[in-house]
């Protein structure tokens, strides 16, 4: 081959290469959802790894009102963003982003440690027929809300972080109107959007049982973590590489389309 030639060549692949790349539209957004007792600021270890890679990344502070009230806050942010995302739930945020995941901007799910009831069930309905988790204690206030024993905190929630961080998140928790584990869903967004799981192999929320059932029900790819229920604090990076996938897995599914 002439040395023309060569170069025609090359310029056809970098022209065939830029042709792909333009066809497979990057999801850049991602969609940090919460669970029950915490907040949105026990992701901020996932945020800094996803925006240091280029990502926008918006963190929903969930009411802990009713499923309805954290739907409602969820779908605000997803109205907000610009194009496909990655919707990210933490255990209670899982069920919330299977009723909210059927927003058109979302093109894929990740459960960090987290439910996926289908539709017309309950979050209660998940825990049927698993282990009890003794060391992951709610108590019930005359209110109706649940908070976690203060003396079984750490060992429930949180037993890979530091006395001081665990009794920092031990009294900074969020309370949970305990009725939003009754609600049944009307969605079921797994159904319709490819899923992801990370699974902490020491999460003392749900028998590991139950936490391996729900993803492979679901459909998810599932990668497993040693790590606490606070994995999405304990284990940034592979909560961010796990997310990091499902923005790539999605991508590649929209160019196929």
């Amino acid at each position: 081959m002439t040395a023309v030639g060569k170069m025609l060549s090359a310029a056809a692949i970098a022209s065939m290469a830029a042709s792909a790349n333009a066809q497979t539209p990057a999801v850049k957004n991602v969609v940090l959802v919460h669970g029950a007792f915490a907040d949105g600021s026990g992701w901020r270890g996932v945020y800094d790894e996803l925006t240091r890679r280029g990502y926008q990344v918006t963190i929903v502070q969930n009411p802990l009102t009713s499923l309805a009230d954290d739907v409602a806050a969820t779908r605000r942010a997803l109205d907000r963003q610009d194009g496909p995302t990655v919707l990210v739930g933490h255990s209670w945020g899982g069920t919330v982003i299977t009723e909210a995941g059927v927003h058109q901007n979302v093109a894929a799910l990740v459960f960090v440690s987290a439910l996926s009831p289908d539709a017309g069930e309950t979050t209660g309905q998940q825990y049927a027929g698993f282990a009890p988790t003794p060391e992951f204690v709610i108590e019930t206030h005359e209110s109706g809300f649940g908070y976690l024993s203060p003396a079984k905190f750490k060992a429930g929630f949180a037993h890979d972080v530091s006395d001081a961080e665990a009794a920092f998140l031990r009294d900074a928790q969020v309370p949970i109107n305990m009725s939003a584990f009754e609600s049944r869903l009307t969605h079921a967004a797994w159904r319709t959007r490819p899923s992801w799981a990370v699974i902490a192999t020491e999460d003392r929320a749900f028998d590991q049982a139950m936490l391996l059932h729900m993803a492979k029900r679901i459909g998810a790819r599932i990668t497993t973590v040693r790590a606490s229920h606070a994995v999405f604090i304990t284990q940034a990076r592979v909560v961010a590489d796990t997310i990091e996938q499902a923005a790539q897995g999605a991508a590649r599914a929209g160019a196929s389309k």
